[in-house]
């Protein structure tokens, strides 16, 4: 069940209550706005069905908050994020670098990691997760770098350090980024997406030996098999096995000549 918008029924909900001349809570809102929340968010769950046959099923439900300029410490944003398990933080300013879904990374959570993760380990491909985690550090470090490039520029980094920007947006770009217009990359199984990180985290490995071996930064920036990672994401389910192998051999031979 979608909700749109639990702020526009918060702020119904202000209202009425200022004609009834309730007790104000904090900015207007009535004293019972979390209670009213925490009822719509727990109707959610597991349930078993009304009828003759003994069938169980689930209800989820997601609310979207509209808080004014964005600002996640006003009263209902704050109540939801006590209730709910899973938060999407929309973000405007990918919205307007065109990167959808425009979810923020860094801001987003779910408090159902440590839940999933056995069900992960059984049905998606051996280190599924351990990719999952390395790709949130790899998100969590550009965040950090991205301080001292507005000050510096990227040229004062340490290569090491530019590599890891360099990868952070091929995660961004390449396999975060999806065209939900596109019949191919509108979708993507768990398969998919396995092989598409592996290919990004072993270009960093890789790239990270290039560094040590004295290959410099631009080189490896400028290598053409970052190409055909950018495009796999569009390499349907049934070819891309192929495409993945193909890519790998592609990238060892590229390395290969960077370092002869």
């Amino acid at each position: 069940m979608m909700a749109d918008s639990t702020s526009r029924w918060a702020e119904a909900l202000r209202e009425v209550s200022g004609r009834l001349e309730e007790m104000p809570g904090e900015e207007g809102y009535p004293a019972y706005l979390a209670t009213r929340l925490a009822d719509f968010y727990e109707r959610t769950g597991r349930v078993n069905v009304l009828g003759s046959r003994d069938d169980q099923g689930s209800v989820s439900a997601i609310g979207a908050v509209s808080p004014p300029g964005g600002d996640l410490s006003e009263p209902v944003s704050q109540n939801t994020l006590r209730v709910v398990s899973v938060f999407w933080a929309l973000d405007s300013t990918l919205a307007d670098r065109r990167h959808f879904p425009a979810i923020n990374w860094l801001r987003s959570y779910t408090l159902y990691q440590d839940t999933l993760t056995p069900w992960f380990d059984k049905n998606a491909p051996s280190g599924f997760m351990d990719q999952r985690n390395k790709m949130m550090t790899i998100l969590q470090t550009e965040s950090e770098l991205q301080e001292i490039v507005q000050l510096v520029g990227a040229d004062a980094l340490p290569e090491r350090e530019r590599v890891l920007l360099d990868i952070a947006r091929m995660v961004r770009e390449d396999f975060l980024q999806q065209n939900a217009y596109h019949e191919v990359d509108s979708y993507c199984p768990l398969e998919k997406q396995y092989y598409m990180a592996n290919t990004i985290l072993k270009f960093y490995e890789k790239a990270d030996e290039a560094i040590d071996a004295g290959i410099g930064i631009a080189k490896i920036e400028n290598m053409s098999v970052k190409d055909e990672i950018a495009r796999m994401k569009y390499v349907p389910s049934d070819e891309f096995k192929a495409q993945y192998e193909s890519i790998l051999k592609s990238m060892d031979e590229q390395f290969a000549k960077l370092e002869a």
